[in-house]
């Protein structure tokens, strides 16, 4: 144990800072802005967080914990149900903490992934008090190797008063050297990100930090919560077939190559799904420049299709995992995980011509997407990063199931209930029914194109009838106000958002 103990912490002065979580729970106090290391379930702090609950249940406090996405491991859910959070920032993804916010018991800002420290650098947030971040080991100097996620971490470790490490005997020290850690200067005089290849790196392999700022350092040994995305279905696979055969043609008239162009893809079951469908394409030497690394990212490997992949975390599942991370060595070289401001850069994003696909939980005639809000109210889970790449990608592609709700609810609709995408930053809207480009048409051509494409009956012809009236009265983006948000409200009256005469249809 005694030399795990100096392998992992290679600097012996930091050696009698080690303690027990509750111990280094004690630096959290009241009104606190907490930095938190993760990213969507991976390189999460595993024990101090949940320290951190049981402190808040015994005396007053509240906290602003911002971290890089979504936790694993109920964190949020215990921080919630202790009344810790006033504060939670910029992405989450827990049923407990989701209803709190949707209560207004906890205030949740919702940021594209890659502006959140740059509020941070600005001093538009308050700034971070206590950085909790997970790592393999602290090296000779101080620094810190982050493990599954490199997210927000680097940034709240290096702009924060103090810091908390985790070193968690789970995770395999040979994810040293994964690692790309650069951060921008301040604006308004950085120099440009010198990023112009997927895989550059052009950064230090750990967070450099004055170690003197490291107030306490925390064994654990507890794995990453695994991904909870479901196996490829039907629908999904028919996804992946209509956007295969769209690269297909992309390639003919010349746009993209066999090895089509950097690709990134939104956390999820349809997105995964989607990639892993390009392990039977003809297209080959891929590349990924993306925020989380998934099950399709490394099946893509095994393949021999895909050459290298950046992102900013790797999350899988449970067999995926186990097979990944015991054999870390044989993908290393192809990988690397750099800050999310890095992975969502819209200045690289810009450069590397990225293939962006992103999940929308509804969509409008007129190609705007909803991701966060179910019926422009309630918080699902949040923006993430699909903004950052739909706003700069060469190609911006959402992709929905076309039902929900065995039918009750179309995920194309009249007008979007909330808009986090705009119908400028869409391209390609793509169903199991069908693939819709959008590029170059008007708004009503676009109208057109989307049901015709997208839709199924009997949603298509309500649409097609929408239209047909909306048209009527004219306008360069034609809409009949009075009735534009007519199926949302039919849904929450009636169950479904199919008018009466037309229930036999529902699951059709």
């Amino acid at each position: 144990m005694q030399a795990v103990f100096e392998q992992r912490i290679r600097m012996p002065q930091l050696r009698s800072r080690v303690v027990d979580a509750t111990e280094a729970a004690q630096w959290v106090k009241d009104g606190m802005t907490i930095g938190m290391s993760g990213f969507t379930r991976a390189g999460d702090a595993k024990a101090v967080p949940l320290a951190v609950a049981e402190k808040a249940l015994h005396e007053k406090l509240k906290i602003t914990l911002i971290t890089g996405a979504s936790l694993g491991g109920d964190i949020d859910k215990k921080l919630t149900e202790a009344g810790a959070l006033s504060r939670r920032i910029p992405f989450q993804s827990d049923p407990v903490l989701r209803a709190a916010i949707n209560r207004g018991e906890v205030m949740y800002v919702d940021h594209h992934l890659s502006e959140t420290v740059e509020f941070l650098r600005a001093s538009q947030l308050a700034p971070v008090d206590v950085a909790i971040i997970e790592a393999v080991a602290i090296t000779e100097d101080g620094g810190i190797v982050p493990s599954t996620s490199v997210g927000n971490s680097a940034s709240f470790a290096i702009l924060a008063s103090r810091v908390i490490v985790e070193i968690n005997l789970s995770q395999s020290p040979e994810l040293e050297g994964l690692h790309d850690i650069f951060i921008p200067g301040r604006r308004p005089h950085r120099s440009p990100i010198p990023i112009c290849e997927v895989d550059d790196r052009v950064g230090t392999s750990m967070i450099p930090i004055p170690p003197e700022k490291i107030v306490a350092i925390v064994f654990t040994d507890k794995p990453d919560s695994p991904s909870n995305i479901l196996p490829a279905d039907e629908e999904t696979a028919a996804i992946a077939g209509h956007l295969v055969t769209f690269f297909e043609r992309e390639v003919r008239q010349g746009r993209l190559t066999r090895s089509l162009l950097p690709l990134q893809a939104g956390i999820g079951t349809i997105a995964n799904a989607v990639l892993a469908g390009l392990a039977d394409s003809p297209f080959q030497n891929l590349t990924m420049y993306s925020e989380v690394l998934q099950d399709s990212t490394f099946d893509l490997f095994d393949a021999g299709k895909l050459d290298f992949a950046s992102g900013s975390s790797i999350t899988l599942s449970p067999e995926k995992g186990r097979e990944v991370f015991s054999n870390i060595g044989r993908y290393k070289d192809r990988l690397v995980l750099r800050p999310q401001e890095m992975s969502n850069h819209p200045e690289v994003i810009r450069r590397l011509g990225i293939i962006a696909l992103n999940t929308a939980l509804e969509a409008d005639v007129y190609g705007n997407v909803n991701s966060t809000h179910l019926f422009g109210t309630h918080m699902m889970n949040g923006i993430g990063g699909s903004g950052d790449f739909a706003r700069n990608a060469y190609l911006s592609i959402f992709a929905t199931k076309s039902l929900a709700k065995n039918g009750a609810i179309s995920s194309i609709v009249p007008m979007a209930s909330h808009v986090d995408h705009n119908e400028h930053d869409v391209d390609i809207l793509v169903t199991e029914v069908g693939l819709a480009d959008l590029r170059g048409l008007a708004p009503r051509e676009k109208a057109q194109t989307v049901v015709r494409n997208c839709v199924p009956e009997p949603y298509r012809q309500l649409l097609l009838d929408y239209l047909a009236e909306a048209n009527r009265r004219g306008g360069h983006t034609p809409h009949l106000l009075e009735e534009a948000l007519a199926w949302h409200i039919r849904y929450r009256e009636t169950g479904s958002m199919l008018p009466d005469g037309l229930p036999e249809l529902a699951a059709a």
